[in-house]
């Protein structure tokens, strides 16, 4: 008997789980703007599907033609919750987001405009990488799967850094579209160069900076900052033994640069990345290399261990265009400060990263109206946006601030580094920010 009730209980199982699916797909189906559906496996969801939903290149003007966004939908219940995460980039894994644990949301994953699959035919017209259009790709998309599939339940949308400047973005165009946002670790960049980068850096690691015990690994905060510039001194001292060294560790993995200055000029920019790298990724002052005891190696692989040459070959750089580009037109970027190094560097300035910009544009004027703009609203109108931010995080320094405005929050963990997510505050404040949370989606 029980025998026979526990087929019957599997047999509706699957047949319930196949009308599930059969009723997403329909619904998705029924949508003119998504094409190309397919059905992928997925742990966390009932079912799991990647499409294709078609945009204009500019929203403003339909005859510059379209491209397909490339978009993610995981399926759990219709009367759950959806969290969408909106990529800064391309969508590198399928995984769940921390929201949707949480919460136990159905997720919709929506890769940036003009990223890896999201292209349009021919060249990538930059013009159009506006944080505009790409907050109107995402309002178009949100309020579609919204109308046909989940019109009843809350929307929370979320991003990671770029990601979550992403997210604060559509917000402050379209702030109806969902009822929360959370965004990590994102910067707000009121200049060209923000110079709160600078000041940050120059005091991370120093007596007078931030209290990172757990990222110096028993060092002493004090001298964090002096071992980091008396590495990169080291290094800028060994450049031309560093040079066939680097040569051969960008043969081995196919690395090229075109940027004016060649390889070597990709060898200082590692060298210059370092301190920015050792701070975002939570270094351990530890293995930095002792000055004058290390072996030549040992330092390279340090080096490049810490701050990798990939972010400045030109693959790299170009499957990054559209975030160099957007970066020095709006959202802002930092420089390297030569002064410490001018005897080992014909600049005169701060190196920016003009030199990432497409071919064919100049160095264009940057609009920092936009983010003062954006960061006014957040300071005064802006509501039921959590921030998370890591303390020893560079990114952190440019982060929002949010000065009176109590209608959102902001949660930083002092010593955590870019990798800051809910589950690694103290319980005390993570039971706090996620009360926080279910406290907005009552109401």
């Amino acid at each position: 008997m029980m025998k026979k009730i526990a087929i019957t209980l599997l047999s509706l199982f699957i047949v319930l789980s196949g009308f599930a699916t059969d009723r997403i797909l329909n619904k998705l189906k029924q949508i003119p703007e998504i094409s190309d559906i397919q059905e992928k496996k997925h742990k966390a969801f009932e079912v799991y599907y990647e499409f294709n939903f078609e945009q204009p290149i500019d929203h403003n003007d339909r005859s510059k033609g379209t491209f397909k966004q490339r978009v993610f939908l995981g399926h759990k219940a219709l009367d759950a919750p959806v969290v969408a995460e909106l990529e800064g980039y391309q969508i590198r894994l399928r995984s769940q987001s921390e929201l949707s644990v949480l919460f136990g949301a159905n997720q919709l994953s929506v890769e940036h405009r003009f990223f890896e699959k999201s292209v349009p035919n021919g060249d990538i017209p930059c013009e159009y990488l506006t944080i505009q259009q790409a907050a109107t790709d995402h309002h178009k998309i949100i309020q579609t799967i919204k109308k046909h599939i989940y019109p009843t339940v809350k929307w929370m949308t979320t991003g990671i850094s770029k990601g979550g400047q992403t997210v604060i973005f559509h917000r402050y165009f379209y702030p109806e579209d969902v009822d929360i946002t959370v965004p990590y670790v994102a910067p707000l960049n009121l200049s060209y160069a923000d110079p709160r980068l600078k000041k940050f850096l120059d005091k991370l690691g120093t007596s007078k900076g931030k209290n990172l015990d757990g990222v110096l690994s028993g060092k002493d905060v004090g001298s964090a900052r002096w071992d980091i510039r008396d590495f990169q001194t080291m290094c800028f001292e060994h450049q031309d033994e560093l040079l066939p060294l680097f040569a051969e560790f960008s043969k081995n993995r196919g690395y090229t640069y075109e940027m004016a200055g060649g390889i070597k000029r990709a060898l200082q920019l590692t060298i210059l990345e370092y301190p920015f790298a050792f701070w975002q990724w939570g270094g351990n002052v530890a293995t930095i290399p002792e000055k004058d005891k290390a072996e030549l190696k040992e330092v390279f692989s340090h080096l490049v261990r810490v701050s990798a040459p990939s972010f400045f070959e030109d693959k790299a750089i170009e499957g990054l265009r559209p975030f160099f580009y957007g970066a020095l037109t709006e959202m802002g970027m930092y420089t390297y400060d030569v002064k410490p190094f001018k005897k080992f560097l014909d600049d005169k300035k701060d190196i920016d990263f003009s030199f990432t910009m497409p071919k064919g544009f100049n160095k264009k004027a940057f609009n920092a109206g936009q983010m003062k703009k954006i960061n006014k609203w957040l300071q005064t109108d802006a509501e039921r946006i959590l921030f998370v931010y890591g303390g020893s995080d560079p990114w952190y320094a440019p982060g929002v601030d949010l000065k009176k405005n109590f209608k959102c929050r902001k949660y930083v963990r002092g010593d955590m580094h870019h990798g800051c997510r809910i589950k690694d505050f103290d319980p005390v404040s993570r039971e706090d920010l996620i009360d926080t949370l279910k406290e907005w989606l009552k109401n």
